[in-house]
């Protein structure tokens, strides 16, 4: 079922996210994706995540739509300007593409070619009113367009935040859903209690919040994500489980499913999120 209808439903909602390769043998992402067939609804596939480069989104998602997977399509505003945008929106509706997740895109310092120079002509918001201009059928400039795309665009909000920052972001998030987001991913979250508190005052805006679940591989990757990842919420709790298991790999594994079960009474779904070893995203839906 196609991602929209399924927004519609009240059905939960995994969502997992498969990191496209470094190069062109796609062997592992699509064995990947067929591990995920009919226990994912949908696969996400970021566009050069940490800003390394990849196979693009655009390209590796058709690659899951030949397969019959549900694939949401990332841009974000660091590599493109207006003109580029509108034109990879288009060519994904062309093909069958209809899920779009509009971000902003990591730091270029944090990634692998840091001599590269950020473009950012437009906000993620300015991303999204471009993409409904176009389910209008016009073009940013005003320009009337041969034939009229139609897409469930999503975006991201950081659920991390707290105080004044918090009510920045909770601005910025309904401004995004007025633009024409329809569904929003957070940052990595494992405090319940947080994260409950955030969906309480997100309430009146009545739109889907996928929390991520990150499967911890060591107590390290956890500080690490912590410290340098704004919003990033891990209780200590969660950290002494994982450090006292002999078996890293497979607590780590049992503390996603078990997270992902007790959120089914907050939120419509999660987004399921592997760091390297994406194979173990499999093994934590058997659990769940």
């Amino acid at each position: 079922m196609a991602l929209e209808k399924l927004l519609e439903t009240d059905q939960f909602l995994v969502i997992s996210e498969l990191e496209p390769p470094k190069g062109v043998d796609t062997t592992d992402f699509l064995n990947n994706a067929d591990s995920l067939r009919g226990r994912s609804q949908a696969v996400v596939v970021p566009e050069m995540s940490g800003a390394i480069m990849r196979m693009g989104s655009l390209g590796a998602s058709y690659l899951l739509k030949q397969k019959g997977i549900e694939a949401i399509v990332s841009m974000n505003s660091r590599d493109r300007n207006r003109l580029a945008l509108q034109a990879d929106m288009l060519s994904a509706f062309a093909v069958g593409l209809e899920n779009l997740l509009l971000v902003e895109g990591d730091q270029i310092a944090s990634g692998d070619h840091i001599e590269a120079h950020p473009v950012n002509d437009l906000d993620v918001i300015g991303m999204v009113e471009a993409s409904k201009k176009l389910q209008k059928g016009i073009d940013a400039a005003g320009n009337d367009l041969s034939g009229i795309p139609h897409f469930c665009v999503g975006s991201e909000v950081n659920a991390g935040l707290t105080s004044s920052a918090l009510e920045v972001e909770v601005m910025g998030m309904e401004k995004k859903i007025k633009a024409g987001a329809q569904y929003f991913f957070t940052p990595t979250i494992y405090d319940l209690d947080a994260f409950e508190s955030f969906m309480n005052r997100v309430a009146p805006f009545k739109i889907p919040v996928f929390p991520r679940v990150t499967v911890l591989n060591s107590v390290g990757m956890a500080r690490f994500m912590c410290r340098h990842m704004d919003g990033v919420l891990i209780p200590e709790e969660v950290l002494d489980r994982l450090g006292k298991s002999p078996d890293k790999t497979k607590e780590g594994i049992a503390i996603a499913a078990n997270t992902i079960k007790k959120m089914r009474s907050l939120c419509r779904g999660v987004l399921l999120v592997c760091i390297g070893g994406q194979e173990r995203l499999a093994a934590v839906l058997e659990q769940v």
